[in-house]
């Protein structure tokens, strides 16, 4: 790096390569990510075995995971205004202690009562801390959407000891995922805010997010009718 480059700071620069070449320590914090996600998607997989057998059913209809890419690891840091982000030895901590998202975990329900119970038992088990909970099914966002988040710690253990790590976890419905899954399809597709029509466009998507509303409300009527979970 030459003296001209060194006199640039960090958050000025309008290229994320030289947070990406932190790359020994970057790397091993993106593995240890990982791990968390798994030790996550191990608990899930275990209490979905178990209604399984015990209930006759599966409140888990499929799970997905992601780790943020680095760029938007770069973008999220920068929003926050992270000083000294090129030093080696501050990006891990940084990325821990300021950003809750770069793991995530989705977890798909067939009912809204699922997601609550799914919340419930993950909330439950005495080595998962939850940091923070939004319900956005009680409390949608302006354009519709609906989730309900939960950002978690849990411990995963390494060769060097035991790491606490955050995860968030994202429960829905089938037809919150649908709708989302597009919504974020459409909305985020480049230069959409400048098409003709676009306020159209949003105002339908609020419409189709107030259908889904309803089909869940209903799936859930008809479930309450037919019985408790071993009687579906």
């Amino acid at each position: 790096m030459t003296e001209e480059e060194k006199k640039v700071p960090w958050l000025d620069t309008p290229d994320p390569q030289r947070f990406i070449n932190n790359a020994a320590k970057f790397s091993d914090l993106m593995m240890m990510y990982r791990c968390a996600i798994r030790e996550v998607q191990t608990k899930l997989e275990v209490l979905d075995d178990e209604f399984s057998v015990e209930y006759k059913r599966n409140p888990i209809s499929f799970i997905k995971t992601r780790i943020k890419k680095p760029e938007s690891i770069y973008r999220k840091l920068q929003k926050l205004e992270i000083k000294n982000m090129a030093q080696t030895t501050v990006i891990p901590a940084v990325i821990q202690e300021q950003l809750n998202d770069v793991a995530g975990v989705r977890i798909v329900c067939a009912f809204i009562d699922d997601i609550y119970t799914v919340a419930d038992l993950i909330a439950g088990q005495d080595d998962i801390k939850v940091i923070k909970i939004k319900d956005y099914i009680k409390k949608p966002k302006p354009n519709g959407y609906r989730s309900y988040h939960m950002i978690i710690e849990i411990p995963v253990f390494f060769s060097k000891g035991k790491t606490p790590m955050r995860v968030e976890l994202q429960i829905r419905t089938n037809g919150m995922d649908f709708w989302a899954t597009l919504e974020h399809q459409l909305r985020y597709k480049k230069g959409i805010e400048e098409l003709p029509g676009y306020e159209d466009i949003s105002e339908e998507l609020y419409r189709s997010a107030q259908a889904v509303i309803e089909m869940d409300n209903e799936m859930q009527q008809i479930k309450n009718k037919i019985g408790m979970f071993h009687d579906i």
